[in-house]
């Protein structure tokens, strides 16, 4: 197909997305274009955020994946669950820089694989790590305007459900559709919890409670090209099912020194554009987002590929999934997006879309949601303390 032949607002064809996802140098401005025009029909003008605070619970994991340096094995250097106390802590501390999204991100299941978290979980009072992770939510929710968003790895129906009473939003990343990344030497070698059918499963039990959610693909991590459209495509379909797709991110892998994958290339930055070109025009109606810190210092250019959105950034925690990778600084990531044509705006962890269904119902957390939306469903601007 030619570029200029793809249709305004509707959907492409997965033989449309894979002729475009390894289209020409030549050809690339001309799909950076569509893909704008697509998102300026979705949501014009302007360029949203959430700003956060990142709690790693805990970083013990029971898979070891080939490109993480965030797991941690019982004992090891910078092994940490946090305790209560230091989750409160560190949620306060944003709530006075103005921040309205808690980002709580863990380890799978650690206590089924190590008996020193059976222990931790034991003495904290917990059954296991999502009880923990419940709690700790509820705490946040309870204690400060912060709004929880808890990405826990794979979760039953029946965690859904809990976890959702306690927080508007939540996150699982498909990655892959592509289950040959967990043979002996590849990405998710020894990570049973990165089979694609068990992520696939969270997300449509998430779609079955409708309850807004985060997913997306990592690029760069041994998949093929057609392996990125059938990812968007997978997603594609539980969103036309269910329509509780929130978000989709499209991330790119970085190199990290100790990693298992030290010496694999990264993706480029035409591969990067021209996945989230794509995503955009396979998606035409959900918000797509890039993580800035992961693609500078040339992050602007993702605007041109039509995200609206850059995640989650803070202005108290670092990164610690990607601890390398520095988060803009909020000043420059709204000059930068100014310099684009559009204006910067704080959202919440759930996006305006899905604000009225729950914000609608009886409880705590609809009081917080209430509270934290301004009339247009993104952040209530408010100062710092």
């Amino acid at each position: 197909m030619s570029v200029t032949s793809i249709a305004p607002a509707a959907p492409i064809t997965r033989g449309d997305a894979l002729h475009l996802i390894g289209c020409s140098d030549d050809d690339l401005p001309e799909l950076l274009a569509a893909a704008r025009a697509a998102k300026e029909r979705f949501k014009p003008g302007v360029i949203t955020y959430s700003r956060k605070v990142f709690l790693p619970l805990t970083n013990l994991c029971r898979d070891y994946c080939g490109y993480c340096t965030f797991r941690r094995d019982p004992g090891g250097p910078g092994a940490h669950t946090m305790t209560p106390d230091e989750v409160l802590s560190v949620a306060r501390a944003g709530e006075k820089l103005g921040c309205t999204e808690a980002l709580f991100s863990l380890g799978d299941k650690p206590e089924l694989l190590f008996p020193e978290m059976r222990e931790t979980l034991r003495h904290l009072g917990y059954r296991s790590t999502l009880h923990y992770l419940e709690a700790m939510c509820e705490l946040v929710l309870r204690e400060t305007s912060l709004l929880p968003h808890p990405n826990p790895g794979l979760l039953s129906a029946e965690w859904i459900a809990r976890l959702a009473n306690v927080s508007p939003s939540m996150g699982l990343m498909l990655e892959t559709t592509n289950a040959a990344l967990l043979a002996p030497g590849a990405a998710h070698d020894n990570a049973p919890d990165k089979l694609p059918a068990k992520r696939l499963r969270t997300i449509e039990d998430a779609g079955k409670q409708n309850a807004p959610f985060t997913t997306g693909l990592l690029i760069g991590i041994g998949e093929s090209l057609e392996d990125r459209v059938d990812t968007l495509l997978a997603i594609r379909d539980l969103h036309e099912r269910y329509g509780h797709i929130q978000e989709v991110i499209v991330q790119n892998f970085r190199v990290k020194p100790t990693i298992p994958m030290a010496n694999w290339p990264e993706p480029t930055r035409g591969e990067m554009l021209r996945a989230v070109a794509v995503a955009r025009l396979l998606l035409p109606n959900v918000n797509i987002q890039a993580p800035p810190n992961l693609s500078a210092p040339y992050y602007d250019d993702l605007v041109d590929a039509g995200i609206n959105d850059w995640g989650g950034i803070s202005p108290l925690t670092p990164d610690f999934i990607n601890p390398e990778k520095p988060w803009p600084h909020l000043e420059q990531l709204r000059l930068r997006t100014e310099a684009k044509g559009f204006a910067l705006r704080q959202r919440l962890p759930v996006y305006p879309e899905f604000l009225p269904a729950l914000a609608s119902r009886p409880g705590l957390l609809a009081e917080r949601l209430r509270a934290a939306a301004d009339d247009h469903g993104l952040a209530k601007m408010k100062r710092a303390a």
